[in-house]
Protein backbone atom coordinates (compact mmCIF):
# COMPACT_ATOMS: atom_id res chain seq x y z
CA UNK A 1 0.00 0.00 0.00
CA UNK A 2 1.65 3.05 -1.45
CA UNK A 3 2.31 5.94 2.12
CA UNK A 4 0.01 9.07 1.99
CA UNK A 5 1.88 12.45 3.64
CA UNK A 6 0.37 13.60 6.79
CA UNK A 7 -0.93 16.66 4.92
CA UNK A 8 -2.98 14.20 2.53
CA UNK A 9 -4.43 12.21 5.23
CA UNK A 10 -8.85 12.54 4.87
CA UNK A 11 -10.84 11.22 7.96
CA UNK A 12 -12.25 8.07 7.82
CA UNK A 13 -8.50 6.85 5.86
CA UNK A 14 -7.62 2.97 6.51
CA UNK A 15 -3.46 3.26 6.71
CA UNK A 16 -0.79 1.18 6.61
CA UNK A 17 2.43 3.15 5.81
CA UNK A 18 5.31 3.95 8.07
CA UNK A 19 6.28 7.58 9.76
CA UNK A 20 8.82 8.52 12.09
CA UNK A 21 7.91 8.49 15.96
CA UNK A 22 8.50 12.21 17.26
CA UNK A 23 7.08 11.64 20.30
CA UNK A 24 5.79 8.57 22.81
CA UNK A 25 4.19 8.19 25.70
CA UNK A 26 2.04 5.88 27.99
CA UNK A 27 -0.61 6.73 30.16
CA UNK A 28 -3.74 5.09 31.55
CA UNK A 29 -7.21 6.13 31.38
CA UNK A 30 -10.20 6.27 33.57
CA UNK A 31 -10.84 2.53 33.90
CA UNK A 32 -7.08 1.63 34.45
CA UNK A 33 -6.40 0.88 31.49
CA UNK A 34 -2.85 1.36 29.37
CA UNK A 35 -3.23 3.61 25.99
CA UNK A 36 -0.08 5.20 23.27
CA UNK A 37 -0.26 8.93 22.70
CA UNK A 38 2.23 9.27 20.04
CA UNK A 39 3.40 12.30 17.45
CA UNK A 40 3.99 10.64 14.07
CA UNK A 41 5.51 12.51 11.02
CA UNK A 42 6.35 12.54 7.35
CA UNK A 43 8.24 15.28 5.73
CA UNK A 44 4.73 16.78 5.51
CA UNK A 45 3.66 17.39 9.06
CA UNK A 46 2.76 15.32 11.88
CA UNK A 47 0.08 14.06 13.39
CA UNK A 48 -1.77 12.36 16.47
CA UNK A 49 -2.03 9.21 17.21
CA UNK A 50 -3.58 6.92 20.11
CA UNK A 51 -3.57 2.94 20.36
CA UNK A 52 -5.77 1.45 22.73
CA UNK A 53 -5.40 -1.18 25.06
CA UNK A 54 -1.43 -1.19 24.76
CA UNK A 55 1.13 -2.21 27.23
CA UNK A 56 4.70 -1.36 28.47
CA UNK A 57 6.12 -3.94 25.90
CA UNK A 58 4.23 -1.59 23.05
CA UNK A 59 5.82 1.58 24.29
CA UNK A 60 9.18 -0.49 24.82
CA UNK A 61 9.62 -1.63 21.40
CA UNK A 62 9.54 1.53 19.53
CA UNK A 63 11.99 4.52 20.07
CA UNK A 64 11.28 8.17 19.62
CA UNK A 65 13.25 9.40 16.20
CA UNK A 66 13.18 6.10 14.31
CA UNK A 67 10.96 4.68 12.24
CA UNK A 68 7.72 2.62 12.61
CA UNK A 69 5.25 0.58 10.29
CA UNK A 70 1.72 1.59 11.13
CA UNK A 71 -2.13 0.42 11.10
CA UNK A 72 -5.11 1.94 11.66
CA UNK A 73 -7.63 4.74 10.59
CA UNK A 74 -7.72 8.43 10.78
CA UNK A 75 -10.63 10.51 12.33
CA UNK A 76 -11.71 13.74 13.32
CA UNK A 77 -11.39 14.60 17.27
CA UNK A 78 -12.29 18.40 18.08
CA UNK A 79 -11.78 19.59 14.84
CA UNK A 80 -8.24 18.00 14.23
CA UNK A 81 -7.62 14.80 12.52
CA UNK A 82 -5.82 11.84 14.44
CA UNK A 83 -4.98 7.97 13.71
CA UNK A 84 -6.35 5.48 15.97
CA UNK A 85 -4.02 2.26 15.84
CA UNK A 86 -4.10 -0.96 15.69
CA UNK A 87 -0.94 -1.89 15.54
CA UNK A 88 2.94 -0.54 15.51
CA UNK A 89 6.01 -2.03 15.07
CA UNK A 90 9.60 -0.45 14.53
CA UNK A 91 11.02 -0.35 11.19
CA UNK A 92 14.79 -0.28 10.49
CA UNK A 93 16.61 2.84 8.54
CA UNK A 94 16.51 0.05 5.54
CA UNK A 95 13.03 -0.06 5.08
CA UNK A 96 11.70 3.12 4.74
CA UNK A 97 12.69 6.06 1.32
CA UNK A 98 13.94 8.70 3.73
CA UNK A 99 12.78 11.19 1.03
CA UNK A 100 9.71 10.78 2.45
CA UNK A 101 10.75 12.04 5.87
CA UNK A 102 13.47 14.97 5.15
CA UNK A 103 12.00 17.95 5.55
CA UNK A 104 14.98 19.89 4.53
CA UNK A 105 14.51 22.21 1.52
CA UNK A 106 18.06 22.85 0.08
CA UNK A 107 17.20 25.56 -2.70
CA UNK A 108 15.24 27.54 -0.14
CA UNK A 109 17.85 27.35 2.13
CA UNK A 110 20.03 28.49 0.00
CA UNK A 111 18.19 31.16 -0.92
CA UNK A 112 17.66 32.11 2.42
CA UNK A 113 21.28 32.22 2.86
CA UNK A 114 22.12 34.60 -0.24
CA UNK A 115 19.45 37.05 1.09
CA UNK A 116 21.39 37.04 4.03
CA UNK A 117 24.79 37.76 2.80
CA UNK A 118 23.12 40.47 0.89
CA UNK A 119 21.79 42.11 4.61
CA UNK A 120 24.73 41.93 6.24
CA UNK A 121 26.76 43.31 3.83
CA UNK A 122 24.31 46.15 3.15
CA UNK A 123 25.23 47.80 6.64
CA UNK A 124 26.45 50.97 6.93
CA UNK A 125 28.48 50.76 10.54
CA UNK A 126 31.90 49.09 9.53
CA UNK A 127 32.10 47.39 12.69
CA UNK A 128 28.84 45.42 12.17
CA UNK A 129 29.50 44.63 8.48
CA UNK A 130 32.73 43.25 10.02
CA UNK A 131 30.99 41.07 12.36
CA UNK A 132 29.12 39.60 9.87
CA UNK A 133 31.68 38.79 7.05
CA UNK A 134 33.36 37.02 10.66
CA UNK A 135 30.29 34.65 11.15
CA UNK A 136 29.73 34.00 7.24
CA UNK A 137 33.73 33.20 6.69
CA UNK A 138 32.76 30.31 9.47
CA UNK A 139 31.62 27.51 7.17
CA UNK A 140 31.08 25.01 9.84
CA UNK A 141 28.93 27.92 11.14
CA UNK A 142 26.74 28.74 7.87
CA UNK A 143 26.36 25.03 7.66
CA UNK A 144 24.50 24.16 10.98
CA UNK A 145 22.52 27.65 10.37
CA UNK A 146 21.23 26.28 6.79
CA UNK A 147 20.09 23.47 8.63
CA UNK A 148 19.17 25.00 11.79
CA UNK A 149 15.22 24.88 13.39
CA UNK A 150 13.77 27.81 14.78
CA UNK A 151 11.59 25.59 17.30
CA UNK A 152 10.55 22.12 18.35
CA UNK A 153 7.02 23.11 17.79
CA UNK A 154 4.53 25.92 16.89
CA UNK A 155 6.85 28.99 14.80
CA UNK A 156 9.37 27.77 11.95
CA UNK A 157 9.67 24.25 13.61
CA UNK A 158 11.75 22.55 10.63
CA UNK A 159 15.38 22.33 8.74
CA UNK A 160 16.12 26.16 7.47
CA UNK A 161 13.32 27.38 9.87
CA UNK A 162 16.10 29.54 11.79
CA UNK A 163 17.42 31.14 8.90
CA UNK A 164 13.94 31.59 7.11
CA UNK A 165 12.82 33.46 10.47
CA UNK A 166 15.77 35.53 10.75
CA UNK A 167 16.38 36.80 7.25
CA UNK A 168 12.21 37.65 7.75
CA UNK A 169 13.16 39.48 10.53
CA UNK A 170 16.11 41.74 9.01
CA UNK A 171 13.58 42.80 6.45
CA UNK A 172 11.25 44.06 8.22
CA UNK A 173 13.72 45.95 10.77
CA UNK A 174 15.45 47.55 7.49
CA UNK A 175 11.83 48.25 6.35
CA UNK A 176 10.39 49.61 9.82
CA UNK A 177 14.30 51.19 11.15
CA UNK A 178 14.06 54.19 8.63
CA UNK A 179 10.78 55.28 10.06
CA UNK A 180 11.90 56.18 13.07
CA UNK A 181 14.40 58.83 13.65
CA UNK A 182 15.77 57.38 17.27
CA UNK A 183 16.13 54.04 16.16
CA UNK A 184 19.37 52.28 14.88
CA UNK A 185 18.91 50.50 11.98
CA UNK A 186 22.20 48.75 11.42
CA UNK A 187 22.09 47.94 15.22
CA UNK A 188 18.25 46.40 15.04
CA UNK A 189 19.14 44.30 12.17
CA UNK A 190 22.08 43.26 13.30
CA UNK A 191 20.54 42.43 16.63
CA UNK A 192 17.41 40.47 14.22
CA UNK A 193 20.72 38.10 12.94
CA UNK A 194 22.15 37.42 16.57
CA UNK A 195 18.73 36.94 18.72
CA UNK A 196 18.43 33.23 17.71
CA UNK A 197 21.55 31.67 16.81
CA UNK A 198 21.79 30.09 19.66
CA UNK A 199 19.18 27.62 19.03
CA UNK A 200 21.57 26.22 16.70
CA UNK A 201 22.87 24.41 19.65
CA UNK A 202 20.23 24.58 21.59
CA UNK A 203 17.94 22.47 19.31
CA UNK A 204 19.26 18.51 17.77
CA UNK A 205 18.14 18.74 13.98
CA UNK A 206 19.33 14.91 13.26
CA UNK A 207 16.84 13.19 13.18
CA UNK A 208 13.36 14.39 15.52
CA UNK A 209 13.68 17.56 16.64
CA UNK A 210 14.61 17.52 20.21
CA UNK A 211 16.38 19.59 23.16
CA UNK A 212 20.15 19.04 23.31
CA UNK A 213 21.68 18.19 26.75
CA UNK A 214 23.22 21.73 26.23
CA UNK A 215 19.89 23.37 25.26
CA UNK A 216 18.30 22.24 28.12
CA UNK A 217 20.83 22.83 30.76
CA UNK A 218 22.12 26.26 29.30
CA UNK A 219 19.41 27.66 26.84
CA UNK A 220 19.41 29.70 23.53
CA UNK A 221 19.84 33.48 25.07
CA UNK A 222 23.01 32.24 26.71
CA UNK A 223 24.42 30.27 23.89
CA UNK A 224 24.38 33.37 21.76
CA UNK A 225 25.97 35.94 23.73
CA UNK A 226 28.68 33.36 23.90
CA UNK A 227 28.33 32.92 20.28
CA UNK A 228 28.80 36.34 20.37
CA UNK A 229 31.83 36.44 22.17
CA UNK A 230 33.71 34.13 20.18
CA UNK A 231 32.98 36.16 17.18
CA UNK A 232 34.21 39.34 18.51
CA UNK A 233 37.19 37.58 19.04
CA UNK A 234 37.76 36.49 15.80
CA UNK A 235 37.06 39.99 14.59
CA UNK A 236 40.29 41.25 16.75
CA UNK A 237 42.41 38.33 15.32
CA UNK A 238 41.40 38.93 11.80
CA UNK A 239 41.03 43.00 11.49
CA UNK A 240 43.45 43.65 14.62
CA UNK A 241 40.93 45.82 15.44
CA UNK A 242 39.22 46.00 19.23
CA UNK A 243 35.59 45.88 18.10
CA UNK A 244 33.81 48.82 20.66
CA UNK A 245 33.12 47.67 24.06
CA UNK A 246 29.79 50.24 24.19
CA UNK A 247 28.24 48.21 21.04
CA UNK A 248 29.28 44.94 22.32
CA UNK A 249 26.91 45.68 24.93
CA UNK A 250 24.31 46.96 22.80
CA UNK A 251 23.71 43.59 20.87
CA UNK A 252 24.35 41.46 23.85
CA UNK A 253 21.37 43.23 25.64
CA UNK A 254 19.08 42.75 22.12
CA UNK A 255 19.86 38.80 22.74
CA UNK A 256 19.34 38.54 26.15
CA UNK A 257 15.59 40.59 26.17
CA UNK A 258 14.10 39.49 23.03
CA UNK A 259 11.76 37.22 24.79
CA UNK A 260 10.35 40.76 26.57
CA UNK A 261 9.63 39.23 29.46
CA UNK A 262 11.52 37.63 32.25
CA UNK A 263 8.35 35.10 33.09
CA UNK A 264 9.20 34.29 29.54
CA UNK A 265 12.75 33.49 29.74
CA UNK A 266 14.28 37.07 29.12
CA UNK A 267 17.25 37.41 32.16
CA UNK A 268 16.53 41.44 31.12
CA UNK A 269 13.24 43.41 29.87
CA UNK A 270 14.48 45.56 26.79
CA UNK A 271 15.18 48.67 28.26
CA UNK A 272 16.66 50.04 24.71
CA UNK A 273 14.38 51.14 21.47
CA UNK A 274 15.96 48.73 19.32
CA UNK A 275 15.20 46.39 22.01
CA UNK A 276 11.61 47.20 22.40
CA UNK A 277 11.03 47.00 18.61
CA UNK A 278 13.24 43.88 18.07
CA UNK A 279 11.14 41.91 20.84
CA UNK A 280 7.77 42.87 18.92
CA UNK A 281 9.12 42.21 15.33
CA UNK A 282 9.91 38.73 16.66
CA UNK A 283 6.97 37.92 18.83
CA UNK A 284 4.87 39.22 15.47
CA UNK A 285 6.70 37.16 12.94
CA UNK A 286 6.02 34.45 15.41
CA UNK A 287 2.50 34.73 16.12
CA UNK A 288 1.59 35.42 12.58
CA UNK A 289 3.35 31.87 11.49
CA UNK A 290 2.07 29.67 13.97
CA UNK A 291 -1.20 30.88 14.24
CA UNK A 292 -1.17 30.54 10.12
CA UNK A 293 -0.21 27.00 10.82
CA UNK A 294 -3.23 26.65 12.97
CA UNK A 295 -5.60 28.13 10.46
CA UNK A 296 -4.10 25.25 6.91
CA UNK A 297 -4.21 22.79 9.76
CA UNK A 298 -8.04 22.82 10.44
CA UNK A 299 -10.36 20.54 9.30
CA UNK A 300 -13.46 21.93 10.44
CA UNK A 301 -16.70 22.47 8.47
CA UNK A 302 -17.09 25.77 8.43
CA UNK A 303 -15.49 27.56 6.12
CA UNK A 304 -15.58 31.28 7.99
CA UNK A 305 -14.02 29.61 11.15
CA UNK A 306 -11.17 27.10 12.81
CA UNK A 307 -12.26 24.92 15.93
CA UNK A 308 -12.23 26.44 19.15
CA UNK A 309 -8.35 26.56 20.43
CA UNK A 310 -8.01 26.20 23.90
CA UNK A 311 -3.96 27.07 23.91
CA UNK A 312 -4.83 30.79 22.36
CA UNK A 313 -8.69 31.08 24.05
CA UNK A 314 -10.18 31.50 20.66
CA UNK A 315 -11.17 30.25 17.02
CA UNK A 316 -9.41 31.77 14.22
CA UNK A 317 -11.07 33.58 11.01
CA UNK A 318 -9.89 31.79 8.00
CA UNK A 319 -11.65 32.63 4.85
CA UNK A 320 -9.70 34.85 2.88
Amino acid sequence: MPRTPVNELIDGQALEQSFRLADKQIRVNRQGGKYLLLKLSDRAGSIVAMMWNADDSDYEKIDRGGYVHCIGRTQVHQGSLQIILTAIDPLSDGEVDPADFDQFDASAADASLEQLRQLLGSLRNTHLRGLGEIFLADTDFVNKLRLATAAVSNHHAYPGGLLRHTVDLMQICAFIGPRYPRLDTDLLMFGAFLHDLGKMEEISGSGELSYTDRGQLVGHIVIGVQMLGDAIAKFKDHFELDFPADLRTQLEHLIVSHHGQLEYGSPRLPSTLEAITLHHIDNLDAKITSFTSLIEADLTNNENWTNYHPSIGRKLWKKQ
